[in-house]
């Protein structure tokens, strides 16, 4: 056991609700603050001197200067297992190129697609580790990563495998998810509905059987499954034991909604969500996830944060880090800009990506720093934690720790 600090101020995030608004009155922050950890997980939080003096034969690990901690951060939405890259689609895009136009000239999710299938497996594990790295630099040290670069059995297995074999060489803890219904692919000889049909019996019972993933996403979309074909694949796999999110809303309304019908952990994206589908959000347990990468990336609106807490949702911020739409990668930065345009406060950005985001991935031992949970946290050079998103990414950790030690 260890006493760890101490700490200018410790921004618990304890006992605050799961859902809906907050204001930054209802954080606790202990000023000149200690974590006592044990083995890989927080014992007490309190004033440092006080916990010293409880226990006067701990063990000292002595925070020098002036530095604030929270709960590290959880980014549950990423797409950062792939190869190749698509800057052209971004210089074409902002050029004010269409979609079908990029896709076309050799772009898109597509362009994605090949580039996985022709990376060997060495070259996809080496970038993987890389950018969950750059994610743990920034106090991330939860991470969710799907697949869907693959469409075929072969090479989103291959993808699942390299997230698992990336789980070995990290610290982090690693969430994979299979989103092999990402898109119908360009060689699938077939309908829609056959190709989910072809995740159904030919990917998922091998996931299962692997331990690959424990997740199932789709994207519902125009472009990708339409609103019944992809209920009907979600209530299968549901059927076959996967926990289920969903791509919803991104560019045109309604598949949030069934999101909540299928009873799915998280609704991500929702720029498009529309009025009443926020109350539909709000009154279930569904998890509003906000992309706001993907609003910057492709120069597109905001999900609703504002209205969606106002009506009691369950609102959490992720990265959406990919190759196309969101090649930032830094969600502090992110959350910071949606906190500006949507009028968040702090403790609802903090929440966002901390204990609620957890909460998304059916994760609740993490994300506050209170008796009984993982002993994740990061700590920034500081005297006050609003300059954190003051700073807007700029502001970089000091230290990250995972299980109570030093990352």
């Amino acid at each position: 056991m260890k006493l760890i600090g101490p700490f200018k101020q410790v921004v618990t995030l304890a006992d605050l609700p799961l859902r809906g608004k907050l204001s930054d009155e209802q954080l606790e922050i202990i000023v000149d603050g200690g974590i006592v950890v044990d083995q890989n997980t927080i014992q007490k939080v309190g004033h440092f001197e006080a916990l010293k003096t409880e226990n006067p034969n701990i063990e000292i690990e002595q925070i020098d200067g002036e530095q604030i901690v929270l709960p590290s951060f959880v980014d549950s939405h990423t797409h950062i297992c792939f190869g190749g890259n698509r800057a052209n689609d971004f210089a074409m895009r902002n050029a004010g190129k269409t979609y079908l136009e990029i896709a076309e000239s050799g772009g898109g999710i597509w362009s994605s697609v090949q580039h996985t299938r022709n990376a060997s497996e060495e070259e996809l594990l080496k970038t993987l580790v890389e950018r969950i790295n750059f994610l743990i630099d920034l106090g991330i040290t939860t991470i969710e990563v799907k697949s869907g670069y693959g469409l075929d059995a072969e090479n989103e297995l291959k993808m699942l495998r390299i997230i698992k074999k990336a789980q070995h060489e990290t610290t982090a803890s690693l969430v994979p998810t299979c989103l092999s219904a990402h898109l119908k692919p360009r060689d699938f000889e077939g309908s829609n509905p056959e190709y989910l049909e072809y995740i159904i019996t030919e990917i998922l019972p091998k996931v299962k059987e692997e331990g690959l993933a424990d997740r199932v996403d789709i994207f519902i979309e125009k472009s990708a499954f339409q609103p019944e074909e992809s209920k009907e694949f979600l209530l299968k796999a549901k059927a076959l034991g996967f926990e289920i999110t969903v791509h919803a809303d991104q560019f045109t309304p309604g598949s949030s909604r069934i999101a909540v019908e299928v009873g799915a952990k998280s609704a991500d994206h929702l720029e498009a969500t529309i009025d009443e589908d926020i109350q539909f959000l709000a009154e279930s347990d569904t998890v509003a996830t906000a992309l706001p990468g993907a609003s910057l990336g492709l120069g597109e609106k905001f999900t609703p944060a504002r209205k969606l807490l106002d009506a009691g949702a369950i609102v959490a911020i992720a990265s959406d880090w990919n190759p196309g739409s969101a090649p930032m990668g830094n969600l502090i930065t992110q959350a910071s800009i949606l906190a500006t345009f949507q009028k968040l406060t702090t403790a609802e950005v903090l929440a966002g990506m901390t204990f609620r985001a957890a909460y998304a991935l059916n994760l609740e031992d993490r994300g506050q720093l209170k008796a009984g949970k993982k002993a994740d946290f990061v700590t920034f050079k500081t005297n006050n934690f609003q300059n954190i998103l003051y700073n807007q990414g700029s502001l970089k950790a000091e230290h990250v720790y995972i299980d109570g030690y030093l990352n």
